[in-house]
């Protein structure tokens, strides 16, 4: 099964097989809600398998289950649980999206194609704990030695500076390199808060510590709502995301 292919493999911490095998049997979770009836369907809330959401015209919520996510537009009515003909989400994909170790070896990475090549699509972080240098927001971190520097662009060599709370470090990228090491005298702990910036952006960064008891895919996208880190809950939607026919009234 793909879920137990993750379990052996993701290394987050409370994400184990029991966790996930917990989670094969629990109830479908909101994730994100849109549109007239968004505060009837409330992220973190929880909704019966065997049960059902009648959506508004403009209503578009998102569900996750043990398969993956998938996104409901209104107006009409949908079973909580997903199709059983729906595709689970790629497992390997999203094994590399939450695993740590895979993060805390990683230095640096080039980016495929020749220098200056424009990709079909824009580049998305590979990893949920790494840091956008483009982006501001919270961050939410499972493992803080295990966090890196990412940037879509590796055309040419970069130094970003972060600052804040009395820290000033450098973190430098080489030509073709999409990551690099956090710097070690900037501490990553739970509300440190960091301006980045390369000389032509800065971005706003906020850390906040997920809790090592969560398990589960249902357990992290909690912690993703609960400290409002949007940006890695939109990367696990996507990442997780079921087959188009997983979304059918």
């Amino acid at each position: 099964m793909v879920w137990g292919k993750l379990a052996a493999q993701c290394a987050l911490a409370g994400c184990v097989a029991a966790g996930l095998g917990a989670q094969a049997a629990a109830e479908t979770m909101v994730v994100r809600a849109t549109g007239p009836s968004a505060a009837t369907y409330r992220p973190g809330s929880k909704l019966a398998d065997g049960g059902s959401l009648v959506l508004k015209a403009g209503d578009v919520v998102t569900l996750l289950d043990a398969r993956g996510t998938r996104t409901l537009r209104g107006p009409g009515s949908f079973h909580a649980a997903a199709a059983a003909s729906a595709a689970p989400a790629n497992g390997v994909m999203l094994s590399a999206l939450l695993d740590t170790k895979r993060v805390r070896r990683a230095r640096t990475g080039a980016v495929r194609g020749g220098v200056g090549e424009a990709p079909a699509t824009p580049p998305r972080r590979p990893n949920l704990w790494m840091v956008d240098i483009a982006q501001s927001g919270t961050l939410c971190i499972a493992d803080p030695a295990a966090v890196r520097l990412w940037r879509v662009d590796a055309a040419r060599p970069a130094t970003v500076r972060i600052s804040g709370g009395g820290v000033q470090a450098t973190a430098s990228f080489g030509t073709g390199e999409s990551i690099a090491a956090w710097p070690v005298a900037a501490p990553v702990r739970d509300g440190a808060a960091y301006r980045l910036t390369d000389g032509s952006r800065a971005a706003d960064v906020r850390f906040a510590l997920l809790d090592p008891a969560s398990s589960g895919l249902d357990g992290m996208a909690s912690g993703l709502i609960a400290h409002q880190c949007t940006a890695q809950l939109d990367l696990l939607v996507e990442t997780a995301a079921l087959s188009d026919g997983a979304a059918r009234n």
